[in-house]
C-alpha cells in the first residue's frame, strides 16, 4: 500500500467516523429530549417538539453545555427534581444506547 493510499484510507475512516459521532449525539439528543419530556409532563407532538427543540440546541450551542443548561433552566421553571448529576448522568447513558442503537442497524 503507498503513502497516498494509506492517507486516503485514513481520510476515509476519519470521515466516517465523524459522520457516524455526529449520527450518535444526533440520536442521544432525541433519547435525551424523549425522557426529559417525559419529566416535565409532556407527551405525543409536544414531547416530539420538545426532542427536536434539544437537537436544535446542539446546532446553535457546540459540545453538552447548551443542552445541560437548556435541561436544567427547563426543570428549574417546572420545578422538576433532578440533580445536575443526574441529568449528566442520563446523559451519558443515553450517549450509550445511541451508538448500540446505531450500531445494530
Amino acid at each position: 500500500m503507498s503513502f497516498n493510499d494509506r492517507a486516503q484510507d485514513f481520510e476515509s475512516r476519519y470521515v466516517h467516523d465523524q459522520e457516524l459521532r455526529f449520527r450518535i449525539e444526533a440520536r442521544r439528543n432525541k433519547l435525551l429530549g424523549l425522557w426529559a419530556a417525559e419529566k416535565l409532563g409532556l407527551s405525543g407532538e409536544d414531547a416530539t417538539r420538545y426532542a427536536q427543540d434539544v437537537i436544535n440546541v446542539a446546532f446553535q450551542t457546540p459540545g453538552d453545555d447548551g443542552i445541560f443548561q437548556k435541561l436544567r433552566a427547563d426543570f428549574d421553571g417546572a420545578g422538576v427534581d433532578q440533580s445536575d448529576h443526574q441529568i449528566h448522568r442520563h446523559m451519558g447513558e443515553f450517549l450509550a444506547e445511541a451508538e448500540t442503537q446505531l450500531r445494530n442497524d
